[in-house]
């Protein structure tokens, strides 16, 4: 059971894009934060919180696409049968 993606036993669920674009959300929302702090910790984390939303922005291109693809292969059901996989 998945706490938060969409699946049989969950189908008001989020798709995986939605939660990373909130995180990367929140993300952008602290580093604002510590934008004009210049001690070294403070450019350290901003570099590493860089990094990590370059990833994220990666992983929800990704996953977009993976949307993209079932949709286009198996149509959206919402509540339906898993559109691929076991159940």
């Amino acid at each position: 059971m998945t706490h938060f993606l969409v699946t049989d036993d969950k189908p008001d669920g989020y798709r995986l894009e939605d939660i990373l674009m909130l995180i990367r959300k929140d993300m952008l929302t602290r580093a604002t934060k510590i934008a004009d702090d210049r001690r070294p910790e403070a450019l350290h984390v901003m570099q590493n919180n860089m990094q990590i939303l370059q990833l994220i922005s990666e992983a929800i291109a990704l996953a977009e696409d993976s949307t993209k693809v079932l949709d286009k292969a198996f149509g959206h059901v919402k509540g339906g049968p898993p559109r691929i996989g076991n159940t």
